[in-house]
């Protein structure tokens, strides 16, 4: 398996060597939320910015975006979730990715943190 990059803004990238990444919000992000009750997808075909607003989610406290920690376009949005959002609430870098986005600059993937610099990053 890739290594996995993050965010500030708590979204997760897992890049595939066919230059699809996968993306999602961390377990640190999901526990913030709380219970999951809906989640808004990017359409299929839609252009993605980094550091843009590319995803929504709904919970029982709040209401948040998931900032693209990536640019490019989405080619396949997890569905799973229209019925069952609370999958990210259990398996957030599993079976609760949000979507995969073939990137349009592969070097975006600089600008995030390692594993280890994630964890100090939410330690503050």
């Amino acid at each position: 398996m890739s290594a996995i990059f993050y965010s500030k803004e708590h979204a997760w990238v897992r890049l595939a060597s066919d230059g699809v990444a996968t993306v999602g919000i961390s377990d640190f992000a999901q526990d913030q939320l709380g219970e999951l009750v809906f989640v808004e997808l990017p359409q299929l075909g839609a252009l993605v910015t980094a550091s843009e607003p590319a995803a929504s989610f709904e919970s029982n406290k709040a209401m948040d975006d998931l900032i693209a920690p990536v640019s490019g376009e989405v080619v396949e949005v997890n569905h799973e979730l229209d019925q069952d959002p609370e999958i990210v609430n259990d398996d957030p870098i599993g079976a609760g990715w949000v979507f995969k986005v073939r990137l349009s600059n592969e070097s975006e993937l600089q600008n995030l943190l390692s594993s280890d610099s994630y964890i100090e990053y939410i330690e503050g």
